[in-house]
């Protein structure tokens, strides 16, 4: 498939698309005969780990880490499993934040429903 196909397929840009491969965090994308980008179901599974990395709020500089040592073999799996553990905390603290804004909305939803003018 082609890029912009695989934009729509991960939620990505395409500039975003082409910023991941320019950094190295995509495995090898071919190209056709015109130096057009095809993109496999490997090249599409990434991207979608790169987008759900981003959303979680992984910086770009962890992300490109993690994406090059996954590149480099099954010897940076400890790595891998550090990155992923470090960042999964981070993750979780930032949900307990969430949870607690939430709340107060609920609350001032809550009290503004209650409210009756005089």
């Amino acid at each position: 498939m082609f890029i912009k196909e695989a934009a729509t397929k991960s939620g990505l840009s395409i500039d975003t698309i082409r910023y991941y491969e320019k950094e190295g965090m995509l495995p090898v994308i071919d190209r056709n005969s015109s130096g057009i980008r095809i993109f496999t179901p490997t090249n599409i599974e990434w991207l979608n780990i790169l987008y759900w990395l981003r959303k979680t709020g992984m910086s770009m500089k962890v992300m490109k880490r993690y994406a090059i040592i996954v590149h480099e073999g099954d010897h940076t799996i400890p790595e891998r499993m550090s990155i992923l553990l470090e960042h999964q905390k981070l993750v979780e603290e930032r949900r307990k934040e969430l949870d607690a804004c939430s709340d107060l909305l609920a609350h001032k939803v809550h009290c503004y429903k209650s409210y009756k003018k005089d």
